[in-house]
């Protein structure tokens, strides 16, 4: 996973890329939890899914958002990083033109930034939100939502309970065609110790079921 320099809106970005295994591969982008909270893209959670999409092939990218590790800029609570995730996919995508399907993911903080991305990239075939602060941040701006994704929490996460995201996702429409799933780990806090199989499993499942589906409606 070599690191790479990517010089964004405020400055220096620090991210690790994983290229595609073939011409035209599938691109991903993965962002971490708040970096008030001592996020990073070394979370654990963050590394257990950039390696998921890795291990398949996808070209995948994960990053720093500013001011956190090497990146330049200071936490803008929010635009300034939903700015630069925008920025970031531009450039994995200009990296990797043809790719065949676009995905995001994101931990905490980093899948709230993810949710708002997707509304503003039409180009993204799925998602994947773990633990979104769905307590700190209204998801009703997914409305509609234009393309399918899944939203796993812990059902021990005192951080975001599992009561938060259900209330949250009630506001919530999506386009005709598209679902949003939810799948719960038991046993899992916010931070899925020793329980990042468990999350991985039920991402995985999902990764592999809805790219597929995505794959075939491009045949049809």
């Amino acid at each position: 996973m070599p690191e790479i320099i990517i010089p964004g809106p405020t400055g220096r970005i620090e991210a690790r890329y994983e290229e595609g295994t073939e011409p035209g591969a599938p691109v991903a982008l993965i962002l971490h939890h708040h970096p008030r909270a001592g996020g990073t893209m070394q979370d654990p959670v963050v590394i257990t899914l950039y390696e998921m999409f890795a291990a398949r092939g996808f070209a995948t990218l994960r990053y720093n958002f500013r001011g956190v590790g090497r990146s330049q800029g200071q936490f803008d609570s929010g635009p300034g990083e939903l700015s630069d995730a925008a920025y970031v996919l531009d450039y994995l995508e200009n990296m990797n033109e043809g790719s065949r399907q676009c995905w995001v993911a994101g931990y905490s903080f980093g899948a709230f930034i993810c949710l708002q991305l997707l509304m503003r990239r039409p180009e993204i075939s799925g998602f994947i939100a773990v633990s979104p602060p769905a307590n700190h941040y209204d998801l009703s701006f997914l409305a509609p939502c234009p393309a399918s994704g899944i939203i796993i929490s812990g059902d021990r996460d005192a951080v975001v309970g599992p009561s938060d995201i259900e209330r949250s996702l009630a506001k919530v429409r999506v386009q005709k065609g598209e679902v949003i799933e939810r799948s719960t780990v038991e046993g899992a806090n916010h931070f899925y110790q020793d329980r990042l199989d468990k999350m991985e499993a039920l991402a995985s499942e999902y990764l592999d079921r809805r790219y597929a589906e995505v794959e075939a409606a491009k045949s049809e």
